[in-house]
């Protein structure tokens, strides 16, 4: 192969940061590594696996070449060199190597066939397409709860339902339940995907650097799940395990509505943070009418009481414990300045619930048990 192209430095770096988190974790093949650099007479296709996600990238550019052409060259290596360079950057690519220009800069990488890369996803089935921002926005609701290592591995995703009513983001670690609901995108066939963490948490940074009014489009290739955009397509496999059976746990019936400020509630919920010293000590709140009156006691660093006006509270005294940084790690994602939830009992959940015409926001999180400290 003999071929030379010119690329833009901020294009192919935001490119070729996008692969990072890929081509930088250990598999079982070497080669994944590598980026699969693809050539066009106008294109240059980047492509990079871990073999549970894949991405592929396009931009245009300006080239000599006349017919298609390909080669390997490690990730890591391009990504930290063009990031330390500036304006268009010339490449030329002989058999073993590619030569990268840009200024007084002259240096050569080393390159492989592209015959040893793995075989990647083709034939994408679009399924429905969404404003990439009302997507983001889904996604941000959730994400933050998806667990890294839980030793039940359908707890380590994110459940995508879709039927004919709504769509719907589930997370859960176990403690913790966040769910969002729309009704603006609907399928007429009931589908369920389970997403690792690590697929959420890409296609998320790829949407932050998409624009606001571009389009997301979900479509399936093979047993694998696509997200694709404007210049690119994003692979994921699905987790094969059964997420846990949620919906029971969110039923309110028995449960008292009442509503808080979100602002003083978080401070209150930061400081009792700060007396745990990386300890499980469990903090109280008693509901009464009027009022929700929290206090923590950890012997070796000391203890809060503190007392917050409650609205529309009118039923009899509720006394539970929860580990606060699982409260507030919720509600941060809550928008509004008043935040309304249901409590039953000191054995079951506080759910907290916010609605505005685009999505319903469900955030759960499950008592400690009184033989806690």
């Amino acid at each position: 192969m003999k071929a030379t192209f010119t690329a833009g430095q901020k294009e192919l770096i935001s490119l070729l940061s996008s692969m990072q988190p890929i081509c930088n974790k250990r598999t079982t093949l070497d080669v994944t590594e590598s980026i699969l650099f693809q050539l066009n007479a106008r294109e240059l296709t980047l492509k990079a696996t871990d073999l549970e996600i894949s991405l592929q990238t396009t931009m245009l550019i300006e080239s000599d070449t006349t017919e298609p052409g390909m080669f390997l060259v490690s990730g890591k290596r391009i990504f930290e060199l063009v990031k330390e360079m500036d304006g268009d950057i010339s490449f030329t690519v002989d058999e073993s190597s590619v030569n990268i220009k840009a200024g007084a800069i002259d240096l050569a990488l080393n390159i492989k066939s592209a015959e040893e890369f793995p075989p990647f996803p083709e034939r994408i089935e679009n399924l429905m397409e969404m404003e990439s921002s009302f997507f983001l926005g889904l996604l941000e609701k959730v994400a933050f709860l998806i667990p890294q290592n839980n030793a039940n591995p359908a707890l380590n995703g994110m459940l995508f339902e879709i039927n004919a009513n709504q769509l719907s983001f589930v997370a859960t670690d176990g403690h913790c339940l966040a769910q969002v609901i729309s009704k603006r995108y609907t399928s007429p066939e009931e589908r369920k995907w389970l997403l690792p963490k690590k697929a959420v948490m890409e296609i998320k940074k790829i949407l932050e650097g998409s624009g606001a009014s571009e389009k997301v489009f979900i479509g399936v290739c093979g047993n694998q799940l696509v997200f694709s955009g404007k210049n690119f397509n994003f692979f994921t496999r699905l987790i094969a395990d059964q997420f846990p059976h949620y919906k029971a746990v969110l039923d309110k019936e028995g449960f008292v509505p009442a509503r808080i400020a979100r602002d003083s509630f978080l401070k209150t919920l930061k400081r009792a943070s700060c007396l745990l010293a990386g300890q499980f000590v469990s903090t109280n709140f008693a509901f009464v009418p009027g009022s929700l009156n929290v206090s923590i006691h950890n012997k070796e660093v000391g203890k809060l009481e503190e007392h917050l006006a409650l609205e529309d509270f009118s039923g009899g005294a509720v006394e539970s414990r929860f580990y606060s940084p699982y409260l507030l790690n919720g509600l941060q994602v809550f928008p509004a300045q008043q935040v309304d939830f249901f409590i039953k009992s000191s054995i079951k959940p506080i759910i907290f619930e916010a609605h505005d015409q685009e999505c319903d926001l469900t955030y759960l999180v499950m008592p400690v048990s009184t033989t806690q400290p």
